[in-house]
């Protein structure tokens, strides 16, 4: 037999096994996340215990304003806190404390967030809100203050001219305002002046905690962890969280170990929920919304009320007499009649809501149709009210 013959079977048979394994991996991928499910990295649906970010606040005092400070009547707090400054400062102010006036000076809370693993001398971006009845910040300057942690420890200190993105103006009549001229800014306002202790090195294991809880997205994330390592080193803890052990060989690179597992794309899981603003109308519904064949019957009711009235006028030349309105309402109610529709629907979402626009209802009214839908059980998902 020919040898360059038979290197071309081989080789066909191995690229129509290749085609085979393929289809065959895919299907079950398919299988076991859906097919028409999109694929999300690791890093958008779960964080790390231990990296995250630290909230740490403030309480200081914003000098050189234009006459927009706070008022010493009313905000008796930033006249004491200007006195207290002033005397660690070395300058007696006790005794004359009744005659300072805090109208160049606001009484303001900062608020930043410390991040993971940040160092000495680190800069953070801070903002700064009036705290009295300050009408504007512009054009002051954040006098040092500390930042402490819920752990009343300080972890940075902030200071620097404040950026407002908005302005007011007033006359004798009138005002104007635009944005929030009492919220500032300061960029790399704070410097971090204590470190957290937190090290990257000390971790034993990663512990991922999903953001949306889900018992079917955490064995998939740990499926896919052990599938990307090549061994069962991931293990499902709860519906919300995925420990992975770090083999001793690898403790020291564990920022490349974090940079490979935040990237492995999964597929998420989730309930069938609706959720219902019922301030705005804002009504959404999720892919897994099913529902049972249902009637319905929808009718609109329209209220007009006008008011109006008359003048009852006296008589002429009558003695006492007085004018007097007399008031005049008219309240007609309109009442559409009632559509009674059967919706023969498979179960969908886009069969329920074309189901309920063929019926001309309105978002309003649809929160309160798929309120009673659930009520009667027909709708196999929860509703969500904000």
């Amino acid at each position: 037999m020919n040898l360059s013959f038979l290197n071309l079977r081989i080789d066909i048979f191995k690229l129509l096994f290749g085609i085979a394994i393929s289809a065959a991996a895919a299907s079950m991928v398919n299988e076991v996340y859906g097919q028409n499910e999109p694929t999300v990295r690791l890093k958008d649906i779960a964080d790390i215990e231990g990296v995250r970010s630290n909230m740490i606040i403030g309480y200081g005092l914003v000098v050189g304003l234009n006459g927009t400070g706070d008022s010493a009547n009313s905000i008796p707090f930033t006249r004491q806190s200007l006195v207290s400054m002033l005397n660690r400062l070395g300058v007696n102010s006790s005794q004359v404390e009744s005659q300072l006036k805090t109208k160049n000076v606001a009484a303001v809370m900062i608020s930043s967030e410390l991040p993971a693993f940040a160092r000495q001398g680190s800069r953070l971006n801070i903002t700064v809100s009036s705290l009295g009845d300050s009408k504007s910040l512009e054009g002051g300057q954040l006098i040092a203050t500390p930042m402490v942690a819920a752990d009343g420890e300080t972890y940075a200190v902030a200071q620097g001219p404040v950026i407002v993105g908005g302005f007011t103006a007033e006359g004798a009549a009138g005002s104007i305002t635009k944005n929030h001229p009492t919220t500032g800014f300061i960029s790399e306002g704070a410097i971090v002046e204590r470190e957290t202790g937190h090290e990257l090195a000390d971790l034993q294991r990663l512990r991922f905690i999903l953001k949306n809880p889900d018992f079917t997205t955490a064995v998939r994330v740990s499926k896919a962890l052990n599938s990307a390592f090549g061994e069962p080193l991931a293990r499902t803890v709860d519906n919300g969280t995925i420990d992975l052990s770090v083999p001793d060989s690898l403790r020291t690179e564990m920022a490349s170990i974090i940079q490979k597992t935040e990237n492995i794309k999964v597929r998420p899981d989730s309930i069938a929920r609706v959720v219902i603003d019922e301030k705005t109308g804002t009504i959404v519904m999720g892919k897994d919304v099913k529902i049972s064949p249902v009637a319905i019957s929808h009718a609109n009711v329209t209220v007009k009320i006008d008011e109006g009235g008359t003048v009852s006028q006296a008589d002429a030349f009558a003695f006492g007499g007085i004018s007097q309105f007399v008031p005049d309402t008219e309240i007609a109610v309109d009442e559409d009649a009632g559509k009674f529709s059967v919706l023969n629907i498979s179960g969908s979402l886009s069969d329920l809501v074309n189901g309920l626009n063929t019926l001309g209802v309105k978002p309003r009214d649809i929160i309160s149709i798929l309120q009673a839908i659930k009520a009667s059980g027909a709708l196999q998902a929860d509703i969500q009210l904000m």
